[in-house]
Protein backbone atom coordinates (compact mmCIF):
# COMPACT_ATOMS: atom_id res chain seq x y z
CA UNK A 1 0.00 0.00 0.00
CA UNK A 2 1.09 3.57 -0.62
CA UNK A 3 2.62 5.59 2.26
CA UNK A 4 1.14 8.76 3.55
CA UNK A 5 2.95 11.68 1.86
CA UNK A 6 5.71 13.25 3.65
CA UNK A 7 7.92 15.21 0.86
CA UNK A 8 10.51 16.61 3.53
CA UNK A 9 11.37 12.32 4.39
CA UNK A 10 12.43 12.11 0.71
CA UNK A 11 16.08 11.44 0.17
CA UNK A 12 18.01 12.79 -2.60
CA UNK A 13 17.69 10.19 -6.40
CA UNK A 14 14.48 8.38 -4.57
CA UNK A 15 17.11 6.74 -1.89
CA UNK A 16 17.43 5.02 1.62
CA UNK A 17 20.32 4.17 3.37
CA UNK A 18 20.72 1.62 5.97
CA UNK A 19 21.65 3.05 8.88
CA UNK A 20 22.94 0.23 11.05
CA UNK A 21 23.89 -3.40 10.82
CA UNK A 22 25.35 -5.66 8.35
CA UNK A 23 24.55 -3.38 5.31
CA UNK A 24 25.18 -0.04 7.01
CA UNK A 25 25.92 2.90 4.74
CA UNK A 26 23.95 1.23 1.85
CA UNK A 27 21.91 3.36 0.03
CA UNK A 28 19.08 1.84 -2.56
CA UNK A 29 16.55 2.82 -4.65
CA UNK A 30 12.77 3.17 -3.65
CA UNK A 31 10.08 4.23 -6.15
CA UNK A 32 9.13 7.38 -7.26
CA UNK A 33 4.82 6.34 -6.38
CA UNK A 34 2.55 9.22 -5.38
CA UNK A 35 2.39 8.72 -1.48
CA UNK A 36 5.33 6.52 -1.00
CA UNK A 37 7.79 7.42 1.36
CA UNK A 38 10.50 5.97 3.68
CA UNK A 39 10.41 6.50 7.43
CA UNK A 40 12.74 8.81 8.15
CA UNK A 41 16.83 8.12 9.25
CA UNK A 42 16.00 9.51 12.56
CA UNK A 43 12.83 7.96 13.66
CA UNK A 44 14.57 4.25 12.35
CA UNK A 45 17.52 5.50 14.19
CA UNK A 46 15.41 6.00 17.51
CA UNK A 47 13.31 2.72 16.83
CA UNK A 48 16.04 0.50 16.00
CA UNK A 49 18.23 1.50 19.86
CA UNK A 50 14.71 0.54 21.29
CA UNK A 51 15.25 -2.68 19.48
CA UNK A 52 18.41 -3.18 19.66
CA UNK A 53 18.01 -6.03 22.61
CA UNK A 54 15.52 -7.93 21.04
CA UNK A 55 16.11 -7.92 17.23
CA UNK A 56 19.23 -10.00 17.10
CA UNK A 57 17.56 -13.64 15.46
CA UNK A 58 13.78 -12.23 15.39
CA UNK A 59 11.09 -13.25 13.25
CA UNK A 60 9.97 -10.20 11.64
CA UNK A 61 6.65 -8.76 9.65
CA UNK A 62 6.45 -5.58 8.32
CA UNK A 63 2.73 -5.74 7.17
CA UNK A 64 2.72 -2.23 5.10
CA UNK A 65 6.36 -2.75 3.78
CA UNK A 66 6.24 0.68 1.28
CA UNK A 67 9.38 1.58 0.56
CA UNK A 68 10.98 -1.17 3.03
CA UNK A 69 13.31 0.98 4.81
CA UNK A 70 12.10 -0.38 8.18
CA UNK A 71 12.10 -4.03 6.61
CA UNK A 72 15.82 -3.84 5.30
CA UNK A 73 16.91 -2.10 8.34
CA UNK A 74 15.62 -4.88 10.62
CA UNK A 75 16.95 -7.42 8.69
CA UNK A 76 20.10 -5.57 8.44
CA UNK A 77 20.37 -5.67 11.96
CA UNK A 78 19.81 -9.67 12.49
CA UNK A 79 17.04 -10.78 11.87
CA UNK A 80 16.60 -13.98 11.13
CA UNK A 81 13.81 -14.27 8.89
CA UNK A 82 11.46 -11.54 7.49
CA UNK A 83 8.12 -10.97 5.45
CA UNK A 84 6.86 -7.83 4.04
CA UNK A 85 3.59 -6.95 2.89
CA UNK A 86 2.21 -4.26 0.34
CA UNK A 87 -0.54 -4.11 -2.10
CA UNK A 88 2.28 -1.29 -4.31
CA UNK A 89 3.51 -3.99 -6.93
CA UNK A 90 6.40 -1.69 -8.03
CA UNK A 91 6.63 -0.99 -4.14
CA UNK A 92 7.14 -4.64 -4.13
CA UNK A 93 8.87 -5.51 -7.08
CA UNK A 94 11.99 -2.78 -6.00
CA UNK A 95 12.16 -4.38 -2.37
CA UNK A 96 13.01 -7.76 -3.91
CA UNK A 97 15.12 -6.31 -6.03
CA UNK A 98 17.20 -4.70 -3.37
CA UNK A 99 16.98 -8.15 -1.15
CA UNK A 100 18.57 -9.87 -4.27
CA UNK A 101 20.93 -6.91 -4.65
CA UNK A 102 21.88 -7.81 -1.18
CA UNK A 103 22.00 -11.63 -1.29
CA UNK A 104 19.54 -11.98 1.57
CA UNK A 105 17.73 -15.50 1.21
CA UNK A 106 15.76 -15.09 4.82
CA UNK A 107 12.79 -12.20 3.51
CA UNK A 108 10.16 -12.89 1.83
CA UNK A 109 8.37 -9.81 -0.07
CA UNK A 110 4.54 -10.42 -0.97
CA UNK A 111 2.31 -8.37 -2.80
CA UNK A 112 -0.78 -8.13 -0.89
CA UNK A 113 -3.56 -7.06 0.84
CA UNK A 114 -2.28 -6.56 4.56
CA UNK A 115 -5.70 -7.38 6.44
CA UNK A 116 -6.70 -10.04 3.75
CA UNK A 117 -3.65 -11.55 4.53
CA UNK A 118 -3.58 -10.96 8.46
CA UNK A 119 -7.30 -12.26 8.46
CA UNK A 120 -5.98 -15.89 8.11
CA UNK A 121 -4.56 -17.79 11.33
CA UNK A 122 -0.40 -17.73 10.93
CA UNK A 123 1.11 -20.65 11.17
CA UNK A 124 4.38 -18.80 12.95
CA UNK A 125 4.27 -16.27 15.27
CA UNK A 126 6.42 -13.14 14.97
CA UNK A 127 8.76 -11.47 17.52
CA UNK A 128 8.78 -8.28 15.79
CA UNK A 129 6.08 -6.72 13.62
CA UNK A 130 6.08 -3.24 11.97
CA UNK A 131 2.97 -1.54 10.86
CA UNK A 132 3.21 2.00 9.12
CA UNK A 133 -0.05 1.95 7.41
CA UNK A 134 -1.65 4.67 5.20
CA UNK A 135 -3.05 7.30 7.12
CA UNK A 136 -6.95 7.98 7.27
CA UNK A 137 -8.13 4.93 6.00
CA UNK A 138 -8.57 3.12 9.64
CA UNK A 139 -6.53 0.30 8.74
CA UNK A 140 -3.99 0.05 11.63
CA UNK A 141 -6.93 -0.35 14.53
CA UNK A 142 -7.57 -3.77 11.88
CA UNK A 143 -4.38 -4.95 11.57
CA UNK A 144 -3.86 -4.74 15.47
CA UNK A 145 -6.36 -6.71 15.90
CA UNK A 146 -5.91 -9.20 13.83
CA UNK A 147 -2.59 -9.62 14.91
CA UNK A 148 -4.09 -10.47 18.16
CA UNK A 149 -6.64 -12.51 17.33
CA UNK A 150 -5.19 -14.41 14.29
CA UNK A 151 -1.79 -15.92 16.30
CA UNK A 152 0.49 -13.53 14.14
CA UNK A 153 2.38 -12.51 17.84
CA UNK A 154 4.88 -14.47 18.83
CA UNK A 155 4.82 -14.50 23.76
CA UNK A 156 6.19 -10.76 24.10
CA UNK A 157 6.32 -10.05 20.86
CA UNK A 158 7.43 -5.89 19.98
CA UNK A 159 4.73 -4.35 18.15
CA UNK A 160 5.75 -0.78 16.40
CA UNK A 161 3.57 1.95 14.92
CA UNK A 162 3.55 4.79 12.80
CA UNK A 163 -0.04 7.04 13.16
CA UNK A 164 -1.52 10.37 12.61
CA UNK A 165 -2.94 9.78 16.37
CA UNK A 166 -1.64 9.66 19.89
CA UNK A 167 -0.66 6.54 21.00
CA UNK A 168 -2.71 6.57 23.72
CA UNK A 169 -5.87 7.29 21.78
CA UNK A 170 -5.18 4.33 19.44
CA UNK A 171 -7.48 1.13 19.58
CA UNK A 172 -4.75 -1.81 20.39
CA UNK A 173 -5.67 -5.26 22.05
CA UNK A 174 -5.63 -4.22 25.93
CA UNK A 175 -2.98 -7.05 26.35
CA UNK A 176 -0.23 -4.57 24.43
CA UNK A 177 1.50 -2.32 26.96
CA UNK A 178 3.09 0.84 25.50
CA UNK A 179 6.71 0.85 25.81
CA UNK A 180 8.12 4.31 24.18
CA UNK A 181 6.78 6.67 22.18
CA UNK A 182 7.57 9.78 20.50
CA UNK A 183 6.24 12.22 17.81
CA UNK A 184 7.92 14.58 15.13
CA UNK A 185 5.84 16.87 13.14
CA UNK A 186 2.35 14.94 12.65
CA UNK A 187 3.38 11.84 12.89
CA UNK A 188 2.99 9.76 16.13
CA UNK A 189 5.37 6.79 16.48
CA UNK A 190 5.06 4.15 19.30
CA UNK A 191 6.65 0.74 20.19
CA UNK A 192 4.21 -2.00 22.09
CA UNK A 193 4.85 -5.03 23.50
CA UNK A 194 2.25 -8.00 24.16
CA UNK A 195 1.75 -9.19 27.48
CA UNK A 196 0.70 -12.64 28.61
Amino acid sequence: MAKKPMQAARGKNNQVRIIGGQWRSRKLNVPDAPGLRPTPDRVRETLFNWLAPYIQGARVLDAFTGSGALFLEAMSRGASTGLALDLNAEAINNLRNNLALLQCTTATALKADALQHLSSHAEQGFDIVLLDPPFHQDLLANACQLLESNNWLNQHAWIYTESEQAPSSLDVPSSWRLHREKHTGQVYYALWQKQC
